[in-house]
């Protein structure tokens, strides 16, 4: 099992990756504290909770613990108030009290959502992450919890930590092709922001973590969490370097609302938005190389780097305009200097985006 620790004070907490960990959490739920009387609450979706949520809940029941549970629909669509309501009457049935959790057991989507429950009921009480898929290495660590709005993505939530992070990774073998590719674009993300050796590495090894290779997803896992935990560790709220972990979220996200949630997956959009970063670097005088290594990395894992003709240009700026990082009429974007070195530059030009967008279209689909 592979440690690693989220700096945070007295809010520090760990985040365990290795295989078996699913049979552990009732354990891990002594360990850290949670009382036997009060119930806990596991949030699941559809395609986790028939393979996974049995196993969680012998764990809890053989230690003692009392646990409901809810299911949500597989997919971004259920980031969604309606289904946030939803599992917040089933918190308040079941008798959740101060010193309940509520377990994640699920991808980004199950994760944001369970995390917001938690960040808002009766004020905010335990979370624990145990995600199940790659790209929820990423979303599961750092306290970002949210649900989305029809005109902006994870418009309405809280910055809200979890007590731990269980990532067991014997739930990765059962995820398909498309899954594993969008989880690696958070994964490759991390090594564009902050770690030139590992971005590279990525892209030598990307066959190998396409197929789930243990050894070498392990390790990109690990690399990419501690990656995160030192940048949360840093600036936990986002007001200086945690923004950098946005690169090709401002368009990225602008597609997802724009195509419809759940049409792109999140890693899909991010790959494009890192293209167009990449691309915008360029424009604003940065070596061309940066733009060619970094389709070629998201190529390599199997990521598209192109827009798809039907998305229109005005929506995708307008949905950029509702995002929050568009601030006194100028867009701020996370723009690379070099593979494994960013900026973040406040002042973007409209113009300068829709330059982007057009030539992120010139080669039609990227499917």
């Amino acid at each position: 099992m592979r440690s690693i620790t989220v700096e945070l004070g007295e809010r520090s907490y760990p985040i365990h990756i290795g295989s078996g960990l699913l049979r552990e959490i009732g354990e891990r739920c002594r360990e850290a504290g949670y009382p036997l009387r009060s119930t806990l609450l596991i949030v699941s979706d559809s395609e986790v909770a028939p393979r996974y949520l049995e196993a969680v809940l012998a764990s809890l029941r053989e230690r003692g613990y009392t646990a409901v549970s809810h299911i949500i629909p597989a997919g971004e669509a259920s980031k969604s108030l309606v289904v946030y309501e939803e599992v917040l009457t089933t918190a308040i049935r079941a008798g959740l009290d101060r010193s309940s959790a509520v377990l994640a057991l699920g991808g980004g989507v199950v994760g944001d959502l369970a995390g917001f429950v938690a960040a808002s009921y009766m004020r905010g009480i335990g979370f624990i992450q145990i995600p199940t898929t790659i790209l929820a290495h990423d979303s599961s660590v750092g306290g970002k919890v949210a649900v989305n709005h029809p005109l902006a993505k994870n418009m309405i939530g809280a910055f809200y930590q979890p007590s731990m992070v269980l990532y067991d990774l014997d739930t990765l073998g059962t995820l398909p092709p498309r899954q594993v590719a969008s989880g690696l674009a958070e994964v490759v993300k991390h090594g564009l922001i902050l770690d030139r050796e590992f971005a590279y590495w990525c892209r030598e090894h990307a066959s190998a973590l396409l197929a789930l290779n243990p050894e070498a997803l392990g390790y990109a896992l690990e690399r990419g969490c501690a990656i995160k935990a030192e940048v949360v560790g840093n600036d936990e709220r986002e007001h200086g370097q945690r923004a950098i972990l946005n690169l090709g979220h401002t368009i990225g996200h602008a597609i997802e609302a724009v195509g419809g949630y759940g049409v792109f997956l999140h890693g899909e959009a991010i790959a494009i938005g890192m293209a167009g970063s990449a691309l915008l670097a360029a424009k604003l005088g940065r070596d061309q190389a940066i733009y060619e290594d970094t389709i070629s990395m998201l190529s390599a894992l199997s990521l598209p780097v192109r827009l798809p003709a039907e998305l229109g240009e005005d929506e995708l700026m307008e949905a950029m305009m509702h995002d929050k990082k568009f601030k006194e009429g100028k867009m701020t974007f996370i723009v690379p200097d070099s593979i494994g070195a960013v900026s973040i530059v406040n002042d973007v030009q409209e113009s300068a985006v829709r330059e982007v967008i057009a030539q992120l279209k010139k080669e039609g689909s990227p499917w």
